[in-house]
């Protein structure tokens, strides 16, 4: 890489290493552990979420995502809420009811 940098891509902010800067370098491994875990970045939750799909109504996900950034968060907080006063196994049991009363009607 003899070529010459050009100087309207140079990154004043970030220059090219130099091979005096490459021999001062330290391996962030070979560092205290105290630092190594402020240097790696954001740290992990200590309650983390599960990632899933779903599939909602378009205007359910529209009025949440209206809200803003953190949206997702609150139909996170929404689904607490119900599930203080309802019981996920007893909803299901109430759909299957109403599913099972239609077909026996002859609705679907």
């Amino acid at each position: 890489m003899n070529k010459k940098p050009n100087p309207e891509q140079t990154d004043q902010d970030n220059p090219e290493w130099t091979s005096g800067m490459v021999k001062q370098a330290v391996r962030l491994n070979a560092r205290p552990a105290s630092l190594q875990s402020k240097l790696r970045g954001r740290p992990k939750a200590v309650i983390t979420k599960e990632r899933i799909t779903i599939r909602l109504s378009p205007d359910v996900v529209g009025a949440f995502r209206a809200t803003g950034r953190g949206w997702q968060t609150r139909v996170d907080a929404a689904l607490r809420d119900w599930l203080k006063t309802h019981s996920p196994v007893q909803a299901a049991d109430g759909l299957c009811v109403r599913v099972r009363k239609t077909l026996q009607a002859g609705a679907l």
